[in-house]
């Protein structure tokens, strides 16, 4: 039982707000010593020099460059800006301009924190100054800005794709669908609601300074460069002319390009941007090294026999198992980030997945789905957060956690409708 306690302590300590890479590697030097001693550490160098070397994880840090990038060069602010002209003339037209830009951001960019705070900065304050309901804007900006979750190129896809073996190429293409759903899905809700309360979210009044074809043209402008680089990252993995670390390389270069092209290149952004991509990778990278000391003995202790001994025994075999893998990992969500998540508890769930005979790829697409929701749900929901450090005074944190509500409804039909049916999307419940 020494694997069950050892989870339990992580998991506790987490909830207190103890760093993640030194919990993972503290509990895992703690109780490893105790059930083994030092020489259980012998072959961790190793591991860790895997890791380093793993070509996967390399388009993590240049996927996070083209993020970095493209968020200094304003995209936000210039898709938000003419898709609201755009679009601002129907009820609910800015919430639904919100939607597509956070679509075309998580397309591009990838980076949830950005978009949001984006999203939050240029979109909320127009929304608010229109008499939008703070619930449908809020809950509008916090859901569009975690599209990068599923919509790819996703990192938590790359990472899922490491830690379960599967060629990150086909995990993009599996998550295309479930993500457009969700967009429309998204779209859908906003017109049902401003059809039934116009009131909640009402048109902005013309101007007639500016010709609709203007505006057309603005909108294309403002579209044509991100969604070019889109084509070509994504395009270039699909189509089998490049690997995902290829592309994500390929991409780090059309931010720069992008960036010349808005005209907000400069050695210094590039630098700056290349410190935050530092940053960021070295977190991941840091809970990486921490989660695989955690997994080595957590397996040497035989926690993952026994964890796989139990779930193999559940009612329902196949079902049973994804039905409590998905509501563990929804409950987690609620209290912890989605790299911890990934990095300990798909493990320790993907043998048993194996063993059932559950395809990996649908399995991965529906923990990716699943993960996304933990950005959203109350208390700890980072776009929550995101939002409501940028919010106005009058927006209160209780209005943002009612207004991502529908939004969450909406991320967990989408998981049943995976789950119950896959072949709408393209893929298998089993082998």
């Amino acid at each position: 039982m020494i694997g069950m306690v050892m989870f339990l302590v992580a998991l506790f300590m987490l909830m207190l707000g103890f760093p993640v890479a030194f919990t993972f590697g503290g509990v895992a030097l703690f109780f490893g010593v105790f059930a083994e001693g030092m020489d259980l550490f012998a072959f961790m160098p190793y591991r860790i020099m895997s890791v380093m070397q793993n070509t996967v994880l390399m388009a993590v840090p240049l996927f996070i460059f083209m993020g970095v990038i493209l968020q200094r060069t304003r995209l936000a602010e210039q898709l938000l800006t003419s898709m609201g002209r755009l679009f601002g003339g129907l009820p609910g037209g800015l919430a639904i301009s919100t939607i597509l830009v956070g679509a075309l951001l998580a397309a591009s960019t990838g980076v949830v924190g950005a978009s949001v705070v984006a999203m939050g900065l240029i979109s909320l304050p127009v929304m608010l100054a229109h008499k939008y309901d703070k619930r449908l804007a809020t809950g509008t900006i916090c859901a569009a800005g975690t599209l990068g979750q599923i919509v790819p190129p996703s990192i938590i896809l790359i990472i899922l794709g490491d830690v379960l073996g599967l060629p990150v190429g086909d995990l993009f293409k599996a998550a295309v669908g479930p993500g457009v759903v969700l967009i429309g899905l998204y779209i859908v809700y906003i017109l049902v609601v401003t059809r039934f309360k116009p009131e909640t979210a009402p048109a902005m009044p013309k101007d007639n300074s500016v010709s609709r074809k203007k505006e057309i043209m603005n909108a294309l402008l403002a579209i044509i460069p991100p969604l070019a680089l889109i084509v070509i990252v994504l395009g270039s993995i699909f189509t089998g002319i490049a690997t995902p670390t290829e592309s994500s390389a390929l991409g780090g270069i059309g931010a720069i390009i992008l960036a010349i092209i808005y005209r907000q290149f400069s050695f210094q952004m590039v630098w700056d941007a290349s410190k935050d991509t530092v940053k960021v990778t070295a977190m991941v990278f840091a809970i990486l090294i921490g989660a695989t000391a955690f997994s080595m003995v957590f397996s040497y202790t035989g926690g993952d026999y026994l964890l796989e001994e139990w779930m193999l025994a559940l009612p329902g075999e196949k079902w049973g198992f994804i039905i409590l893998a998905m509501l563990v990992i929804m409950i987690l969500g609620f209290f912890i980030d989605f790299v911890e998540i990934s990095f300990i508890i798909v493990p320790i769930l993907a043998p048993v997945a194996e063993a059932l005979g559950i395809n990996m790829l649908w399995f991965a697409i529906l923990i990716a789905m699943n993960l996304q929701t933990s950005f959203l749900t109350p208390p700890f929901g980072f776009s929550l957060f995101y939002l409501k450090g940028v919010a106005p005074p009058e927006v209160r944190t209780v209005d943002i956690y009612k207004g991502v509500l529908p939004f969450i409804l909406l991320q967990v039909l989408v998981l049943a409708m995976i789950v119950i049916f896959p072949e709408w999307f393209g893929m298998s419940s089993s082998y």
